[in-house]
């Protein structure tokens, strides 16, 4: 998760979402979201994240491998999240409005997902993240 936090960090004017993915202990694919940069609405940090795993083991299904990420998914990323067969997604901040593994909604249950989900991971500092950011362009 440390890895994930120092992505969401440099997100620049981006919302500080980081997303990492291991495979045996090691990472494979690293990223933090890119909609802004990129003018992508598809962006996000999980999104960008599956695509370089995916990527780099030229294959994507990605049952062996794990991803740690800052925010709770969202729809779109949750699905996309389930499609890759990921063995387990761990996250920091929960997101009332649109996390999508249990928050706002929970689509395992529509794909049948075994996906192991757990959140709250270093929440504290992932929350952080999210309110100075949020509160510096507020003001």
């Amino acid at each position: 998760m440390l890895n994930a936090i120092t992505l969401a960090k440099s997100s620049g004017a981006e919302i500080p979402v980081g997303a990492v993915i291991l495979k045996d202990n090691e990472v494979i694919a690293a990223a933090h979201n890119l909609k802004e940069s990129l003018n992508d609405v598809t962006a996000h940090a999980e999104i960008l994240a599956l695509r370089e795993a995916a990527q780099k083991l030229g294959r994507w299904r990605l049952e062996d491998c794990e991803m740690y990420v800052t925010l709770e998914p969202c729809p779109m990323c949750a699905w996309a999240i389930i499609q890759s067969r990921l063995k387990s997604v761990h996250f920091g901040s929960y997101d009332a409005n649109y996390g999508a593994f249990g928050s706002a909604v929970d689509l395992r249950p529509l794909a049948g997902s075994k996906l192991q989900v757990y959140g709250g991971i270093m929440e504290k500092e992932c929350n952080k993240i999210l309110e100075d950011y949020f509160d510096t362009i507020r003001h």
